[in-house]
């Protein structure tokens, strides 16, 4: 799963989606009330969130044309043209992202392809290699940090208590569990944090070679500063 990149093929598929026809295949599926005019365009290969509206215009045109009656084709019809317009800004939203990657990555790139390690204990570590450079012209540095956070499972009072105590094997599997959340969490954090780094103009000399992350003072465990190694720590309340 990538977290700040998009995939080599969604890049591509991106890229190949021409808004001019995409906008004329929508208005035809709205004029025809079936689906097939849009298909074809790649759309499907954008990713999760063209994805989610390309599905969700599958489903206004499929209302529309089983519509009969005249006050449920104007509501159907509007929910289409909605969705059809929902559709295509979202590509453009995403051509926009593949651009500033695009730009981003004349000046650096952070490695979000990280595996989870075969078994969490109490300590959690992200590594993360990254590269980057003054200008497009100047030669690449490459760098590497650590980001380790003591992990704490904090008891819930929302959830009703269990009729059964559970085994001490279901009570480990439980808290495994709850450390591979915090891990994914924690890489997010962390990967989030590079990239506002290095967005902000972050030199890389200066990204230490291990950080500790800050639990928030408040409790809950990580926020989204904990992994800002550039910001001085707040005092807790």
């Amino acid at each position: 799963m990538t977290y700040i990149n998009l995939p080599s093929n969604q890049q591509a598929a991106i890229s190949d989606v021409d808004e001019t026809v995409l906008r004329a295949a929508v208005r035809k599926c709205l004029d025809e009330e079936r689906i097939g005019p849009i298909q074809g365009l790649g759309l499907s290969d954008c990713g999760p969130y063209v994805g989610a509206k390309l599905r969700a215009f599958h489903q206004g045109i499929t209302e529309y044309s089983k519509s009969k009656a005249h006050a449920k084709r104007e509501r159907t019809g509007q929910d289409a043209l909605r969705a059809g317009s929902d559709l295509v800004d979202a590509v453009q939203q995403m051509k926009g992202r593949l651009e500033t990657e695009r730009q981003e990555g004349e000046l650096f790139f952070i490695d979000d392809q990280i595996r989870p390690p075969f078994h969490l204990g109490k300590r959690l570590s992200v590594p993360i290699s990254f590269r980057w450079r003054a200008s497009p012209s100047a030669d690449w540095k490459h760098g590497y940090v650590t980001f380790v956070y003591d992990f704490s499972l904090q008891p819930s009072y929302t959830l009703p208590l269990p009729k059964r105590k559970p085994s001490a094997a279901q009570v480990e599997r439980d808290l495994e569990d709850s450390r591979y959340r915090e891990w994914e969490r924690l890489k997010a954090q962390a990967l989030f944090s590079m990239r506002e780094f290095f967005r902000d103009g972050g030199d890389g000399d200066g990204v230490p070679e291990l950080f500790a992350v800050r639990p928030s003072p408040y409790g809950g465990g990580l926020n989204n500063f904990s992994c800002n190694f550039w910001q001085p720590e707040k005092p807790a309340p």
